[in-house]
C-alpha cells in the first residue's frame, strides 16, 4: 500500500505546489537582485521558501510578488531539467551563499537538496525557467501553464533561522499555496477562517473554561469549573466504558528514582524532554514523562500465571515533559497533561483477539464523542529495532488483520514504527476536515526485556508476555482542545456544562420559574436561572453566545399552562411545551449523545 506521503509527493497538486515555490522565488529575485535563495519545497496545503533580503518585507510586497507571479504563470514558460557536476553548480550559483553549502553536502554524499541526511552520492540537478534556475530534484509541470494563476496566494513571512539553526542566519520565510483550481483555494481559505474560529484558545476564553497563566507558568492549565465539568463527564463516561472491558485502574506517583528510568530507557534516550531532577535523601527523582515503568512495577508485583493473562490497566496520570516555550499552543502542546494510558500484557496466543479488542474499544469511543471519519495509520519495522523479527511479523499481521476485520480505512507507513515495535495510529477528521492524531496502539518488546517480565506458561516455565500501549484520547487536555474545536464550543448536550437556562420574562415568572428548576435538577439536567434585571431578548443572545444548548423562557402562558417555552442555540424555535415532554426530549439527545 502506498505511504499517503508518497502518494502525495508523486501527486499533480504537489508538482504544481513545488513549481509555484520556484516561480515566487523567481518574483522576489526580480523585485529584490541582490536577494539571497535558500531552499522552497512543496509542503501541506501549499509552500515555502526561504530568502536573504535587504529589508523587511510587508503585506503590499506580497501582493507585488503574487502579481509577477501570475504573470510568469501565464507565460507558460517551459520547466527544464538539467544534470551537472558540482563544479557546475557551483559556477552557475556563484553568487548564492546558501546554495553553495547545499551543493557541498550533495557534493560529500551526506545531504539532498533540501539539506536533508543521505546516503550515497545523488546526481545534481538543476531545474531552470524563464530566468530562474535553482538547486532542485524535482518533480515540477512541464510549464507554467499547468499553474491556474487564479487558484494561488501569498499566504504570510515569517523568520525562519538557515537549516533552523538559532546561530545561523535569519531568513523571511514567505508561505504561500496552490490548488488544482479557484474553488479548492476558495474551499482552503474557508477552511481557515472558520479554523480561526473555532481557535480552542478564544472559545475556552470567551466561555471561561480553561487559562494559562504566567505567574503559575507556561505549559500548565488551569481548569475552570465549566471547562472542569466537561473534563469530569468525560472521565465518568471513559470510567463507566474501561469499568464495562475489564481494564483494572491503577494509581501510580507523579515522581521515580533515577534508577527507574535508568531501567525503562528514559534517561539514555528522552532525558532532554525530562525534568531536573530532585534530590532526596541522596537519591535523584525524576517527574515522570510516562506512566509505563510504573504499570510493569505493578505487573511484576506478584508471580504471573498463563491463566492470569490478559491483564488490562488502565490509569489517567498526569505526567510532565519539557516542551519549548515557542511550540506550547493552548492546550495542544503543554508541560503537564493527563495521559488515559492503558497497558495490556498478553500470551502470544492472546494476541490476535486483544488488538482486535482494543481496536474496537478505541473506536467505539471516539465515535461516541462524535468523530466518525476515522483514518488509520499502519507503522511497520524500521532499520533499527529491538525484538525477535517472528515477534515483529506477528504484531504486524495481528495488526493488519484487525484493522481489516473492523473495516477500518488505514495505511502503511512503511519502516515508521518505533524502534521497540509496530503501531497503529487513528486520526479523527473534525467538523472542517482537519485530522487530529488521538488514540495509538503500541507494540513494546523493549520494556519487557528490559524488565524482565514473566508469566508461567502451562509447561510449568517462564515466559514473556507482550505488552501493548494505548493512548485512546492522547491526553485530556490536548483531546478538551480537540472537542472545543470540533464543535466550536457547542458541545452535545451530554458534555455541555450548563444544559439548558431558565429565563423568567419579569420577577412575577420568578417563583415558578425556580419551582421548574428544581423539577429539572432532580431530573438529572444541568440547569441555571438567568434571573437578572436584564431583558428578555438580551438573555436569550447571552444564552447562545454561551453556547447553550437549550433555552426556557418562561412568562404568563408558560405560568398558566404549567409549561416552558423551548428555544435552541441554534435560533429553533420549537415554542411551548410540558416540563415532563421537555426531559424527555433531554434525556433522549443525552442518551444518544446528540
Amino acid at each position: 500500500m502506498i505511504d499517503k506521503k508518497e502518494e502525495y509527493a508523486a501527486s499533480k497538486l504537489y508538482q504544481i505546489r513545488h513549481s509555484t515555490a520556484h516561480i515566487m522565488a523567481q518574483a522576489v529575485i526580480e523585485m529584490f537582485p541582490e536577494g539571497k535563495v535558500a531552499i522552497g519545497p512543496a509542503i501541506d496545503d501549499g509552500f515555502y521558501y526561504d530568502f536573504d533580503l535587504p529589508r523587511a518585507l510587508t503585506p503590499e510586497d506580497l501582493e507585488s510578488i503574487e502579481k509577477r507571479m501570475r504573470g510568469i504563470i501565464q507565460s507558460k514558460v517551459p520547466f527544464e531539467r538539467k544534470v551537472v557536476s558540482a563544479d557546475e553548480a557551483k559556477k552557475i550559483f556563484s553568487d548564492q551563499p546558501f546554495k553553495l553549502e547545499l551543493i557541498a553536502g550533495l557534493e560529500e554524499g551526506k545531504e539532498d537538496e533540501d539539506g536533508n541526511p543521505i546516503d550515497g552520492k545523488p546526481e545534481i540537478s538543476i531545474y531552470t525557467h524563464s530566468s530562474f534556475s535553482d538547486l532542485c530534484r524535482g518533480p515540477h509541470v512541464e510549464n507554467s501553464g499547468e499553474i491556474n494563476s487564479q487558484a494561488i496566494k501569498l499566504m504570510s513571512v515569517a523568520g525562519a533561522y538557515w537549516r533552523g539553526d538559532e546561530k545561523r542566519p535569519m531568513l523571511q520565510r514567505i508561505y504561500g499555496t496552490a490548488w488544482n483550481n479557484p474553488n479548492e483555494l476558495k474551499d482552503y481559505l474557508w477552511r481557515l477562517e472558520e479554523a480561526k474560529k473555532r481557535d480552542h484558545r478564544k472559545i475556552g476564553h470567551d466561555l471561561d473554561l480553561f487559562s494559562v497563566v504566567d505567574e503559575v507558568g507556561a505549559g500548565l492549565i488551569l481548569w475552570h469549573p465549566k471547562g472542569g465539568k466537561i473534563r469530569k463527564l468525560v472521565e465518568q463516561f471513559w470510567t463507566e466504558e474501561h469499568e464495562a472491558n475489564d481494564y483494572d485502574f491503577v494509581f501510580t506517583p507523579h515522581i521515580g528514582k533515577a534508577q527507574l528510568w535508568e531501567t525503562s530507557g528514559h534517561l539514555g534516550f528522552y532525558k532532554e524532554n525530562m525534568y531536573s531532577p530532585v534530590d532526596i535523601e541522596g537519591q535523584q527523582y525524576f517527574l515522570k514523562p510516562m506512566n509505563c515503568p510504573f504499570h510493569i512495577h505493578i505487573y511484576k508485583s506478584s508471580l504471573r500465571s498463563y491463566r492470569e493473562l490478559p491483564l488490562r490497566y488502565a490509569e489517567e496520570g498526569t505526567v510532565y515533559r519539557y516542551e519549548r516555550s515557542g511550540v506550547m499552543h493552548g492546550l495542544m502542546r503543554v508541560r503537564g497533561f493527563t495521559q488515559d494510558d492503558a497497558h495490556h500484557f498478553c500470551r502470544p496466543d492472546q494476541m490476535p483477539d486483544e488488538i482486535d479488542f482494543v481496536l474496537n474499544f478505541s473506536l467505539h469511543i471516539l465515535r461516541s464523542f462524535g468523530f466518525k471519519d476515522i483514518q488509520a495509520y499502519l507503522s511497520t519495522k524500521p532499520e533499527k529495532s529491538v525484538g525477535k523479527p517472528e515477534q515483529w511479523e506477528a504484531a504486524e499481521k495481528a495488526l493488519e488483520a484487525s484493522l481489516k476485520r473492523e473495516n477500518v480505512e488505514y495505511q502503511v507507513d512503511a519502516g515508521g514504527g518505533a524502534f521497540y515495535g509496530p503501531k497503529i495510529d487513528l486520526k479523527v477528521k473534525d467538523a472542517i476536515g482537519r485530522e487530529w492524531q488521538l488514540s495509538t496502539i503500541q507494540f513494546d518488546f523493549n520494556l519487557p526485556e528490559r524488565f524482565d517480565l514473566s508469566y508461567i506458561g502451562e509447561d510449568g516455565q517462564p515466559h514473556q508476555p507482550y505488552m501493548v500501549h494505548r493512548a485512546l484520547l492522547g491526553s485530556l487536555e490536548r483531546f478538551f482542545g480537540v472537542l472545543i474545536e470540533h464543535y466550536a464550543g457547542a458541545f452535545p448536550v451530554w458534555l455541555a456544562p450548563i444544559q439548558a437556562i431558565l429565563i423568567p420574562i419579569a420577577d412575577r415568572h420568578l417563583d415558578y420559574t425556580k419551582k421548574i428548576a428544581a423539577d429539572l435538577k432532580k431530573a438529572g439536567l444541568r440547569v441555571n436561572v438567568d434571573d437578572r434585571p436584564e431583558r428578555m431578548n438580551a438573555k436569550i443572545r447571552d444564552a447562545q453566545n454561551q453556547k447553550i444548548p437549550y433555552m426556557l423562557v418562561v412568562g404568563d402562558k408558560e405560568v398558566e399552562n404549567s409549561q416552558v417555552a423551548l428555544r435552541l442555540r441554534n435560533n429553533e424555535n420549537p415554542g411551548p411545551m410540558d416540563v415532563a415532554a421537555f426531559i424527555e426530549r433531554a434525556k433522549n439527545e443525552i442518551a444518544q449523545k446528540i
